[in-house]
């Protein structure tokens, strides 16, 4: 693509790109060039002229996403690199193997594609776009991946950000087969476990993958354990939880499609395993209701409570009553896995919250581990802001 337009910052506004930070905010600049548009390719420079980075542009708080801190083209060639480096970062992490079929290619800033997320499963990519910059380059991402991936790997390719672009400038813009989508088959496997994928309908683009790593930990746990799955969404930990040897694993979700898709993948994997219960209720009314010491093993994986920093005192809020509730009724001996996917709140803040959680309850905790995301949703060392998955497993007496 042509790099149209020029960005010039405000003076001292240049300081975070010096350390590469990807994000540039409105606030920072001081002129564009005329008749920019949305999604374009823009050359970023310091107040007196010197180039700084290359990036899409968009209305909005964050303004420039920098692709590139190399005045170079954003063209077929710049996206086969990328997506080359990211799939073989995947393939070092030994994530793509035949017992697991299920990673994320592209996790935006982290593979630095800012605004950019693809997601395998099996032979169907799935690709969300977040910015119009990456909806606009679409085509050219999808050459790149086929380059990139053999044909016999990925088969399909979804475009699924109908939900994450609040402008595309096309008003027929919809979710779409970019390639592929006859005789798709929506079965994927994650360290052995097959799973139901609905990209067409489901959250994010059909399943959490963050979590995988997270789940195959709690397997080890699971043992004779009375299992309770709160935010269940397609029951990827209670899956993990039956493979485990669980003595009873109960999935609760308000969602009675997201319980739905739980019991399809309970019975894909384990046919009509009596150990297994589900329930479409609120969380918070589920938990007040269960009598004292019904489970030792209880799953807190809620979506995000502050989707922005205007709502982090309620989230904090959120995450103190739910793990009360939890501490409040674990057996003695139970343990209890904890998580946060807000990017808005910190390590700390979660950790205090629960911390607060704890003292109210009275009991005696132990930390046994902290979690994050995998080597699939990497964080680019110079944009902390990708760290947003945050988990604790903990020992209650």
């Amino acid at each position: 693509m042509k790099n149209r337009g020029e960005i010039i910052l405000k003076p001292k506004k240049d300081e975070s790109l010096y350390r590469f930070h990807p994000w540039i905010f409105s606030g920072a600049i001081a002129s564009t060039s005329e008749g920019l548009q949305e999604g374009e390719v823009v050359k970023v420079l310091a107040a007196d002229r010197t180039f700084l980075g290359i990036g899409h542009y968009q209305e909005g708080s964050i303004s420039i996403r920098i692709l590139s801190f190399e005045d170079e083209p954003i063209d077929r060639n710049f996206y086969i690199k990328r997506l080359s480096d990211a799939y073989h970062l995947r393939q070092k992490a030994g994530l793509i193997r035949p017992d697991n079929t299920i990673y994320r290619l592209v996790h935006g800033e982290g593979d630095n594609l800012p605004g950019l997320i693809i997601d395998i499963y099996d032979k169907t990519a799935v690709i969300q776009a977040h910015s119009v910059g990456m909806h606009k380059d679409r085509l050219l991402i999808v050459e790149a991946l086929q380059e990139v991936v053999s044909s016999q790997t990925v088969v399909h390719i979804f475009y699924k950000s109908e939900a994450t672009l609040s402008y595309t400038g096309d008003p027929e813009f919809q979710n779409e087969y970019l390639v592929g989508g006859e005789n798709v088959n929506p079965i994927a496997v994650e360290n052995g476990l097959k799973f139901h994928i609905d990209w067409l309908r489901g959250q994010k683009t059909g399943f959490f993958i963050d979590q995988r790593e997270n789940r195959r930990l709690l397997e080890n746990y699971a043992r004779d354990r009375r299992v309770l799955n709160m935010f269940c969404y397609t029951g990827g930990f209670s899956a993990y939880a039956l493979r485990g040897g669980a003595q009873q694993v109960d999935s609760v979700d308000s969602s009675a499609k997201a319980v739905m898709l739980t019991n399809e993948n309970i019975k894909l994997n384990f046919a009509d395993d009596t150990r297994h219960a589900s329930y479409s209720e609120d969380a918070f009314k589920f938990l007040k209701k269960i009598e004292k010491d019904a489970y030792d093993l209880i799953i807190l994986d809620p979506p995000a409570f502050a989707k922005h920093r205007g709502a982090i005192k309620n989230a904090l809020q959120g995450y103190r009553k739910l793990n009360l509730a939890a501490f409040e009724k674990i057996a003695p001996g139970g343990i209890i896995f904890t998580f946060s996917c807000s990017q808005a709140i910190s390590r700390e803040q979660f950790r205090l919250a629960v911390f607060s959680a704890a003292a109210l309850s009275r009991r005696s905790v132990r930390i046994l581990h902290q979690l994050d995301q995998p080597a699939d949703h990497p964080v680019n060392m110079y944009h902390p802001e990708g760290e947003y998955l945050k988990g604790l497993v903990l020992y209650v007496v």
